[in-house]
């Protein structure tokens, strides 16, 4: 992974550069029925939970309100997420995530619980291999499946990325890719991003609430930690940028 995209301290390139930039880039407009064509499986591949909602939460609202047919896989149980910790061990991490998980995809209107596939947190990288035999014996020709941009800057979402794009030719399936911490380290405009396959879904009147509700389900992401001094996972930045009326595909 460059130098150049890792994620330092901070909250990253505000939302008020962001914002007006993406108003006046015009990104081409696209909706939930495009994306998913009617009879088509949407598959969202999320390297953690709260991946599938802060890259695609706004879109799962809107399936689930077309009854379009949604399988979220979670590849970790984020259990890494606190390195250190006597709050939060891994083996509470792994129970109170999945359940985190489970409340927001039903904050968005989708029942079904994620299938998980229970791979090591932070170890994506060398487990590949693995992730793409189990995403190809998962995937259907035809599933429009996404999942975290390959260059996103985080090991795990690249690793995610990069496994999607081979098990998706292998299937017959779409891929669409989705940049979640890029937001943090690119700039409006960056070259690094590629805009040419950019599009951009505006969210309905229903789709944005839900999921500013099911971002604030992963309570153990919001939090600081007492026992290590930590800051919140998800910082602030983050939060602001899930609270964009619209969300940005790369197809």
């Amino acid at each position: 992974m460059d130098r150049d995209r890792l994620i330092v301290e901070g909250d990253g390139t505000p939302e008020r550069d962001w914002l007006p930039w993406l108003h006046a880039a015009r990104l081409p407009s696209v909706t939930a029925e495009v994306l998913v064509p009617d009879g088509a499986r949407a598959v969202v591949v999320a390297p953690h939970p709260d991946d599938e909602v802060l890259s695609v939460g706004g879109l799962l609202a809107q399936l689930a309100e077309s009854d379009r047919e949604v399988c979220v896989i979670a590849v970790t149980d984020g259990t890494a997420s606190h390195p250190g910790s006597s709050a939060w061990t891994p083996a509470d991490l792994g129970r109170v995530r999945a359940l985190e998980s489970q409340r927001a995809l039903a904050l968005l209107g989708l029942l079904q619980p994620p299938l998980r596939l229970a791979l090591p947190d932070g170890r994506l990288s060398e487990m590949r291999p693995v992730l793409e035999d189990k995403l190809l014996s998962l995937l259907r020709p035809g599933d429009v499946v996404f999942t975290t941009w390959r260059l996103d800057g985080h090991p795990d979402h690249e690793a995610a990325g990069h496994a999607c794009a081979h098990a998706t030719r292998q299937a017959g399936a779409t891929l669409v890719e989705v940049p979640v911490w890029a937001w943090h380290w690119a700039v409006p405009g960056d070259p690094r991003m590629p805009w040419a396959g950019a599009c951009r879904l505006q969210l309905c009147a229903n789709a944005l609430p839900r999921k500013i509700r099911a971002t604030l389900a992963f309570q153990s992401q919001l939090q600081p930690d007492d026992s290590t001094g930590a800051e919140p996972i998800l910082r602030a930045s983050t939060v602001a940028r899930a609270r964009r009326p619209f969300e940005v595909f790369f197809t």
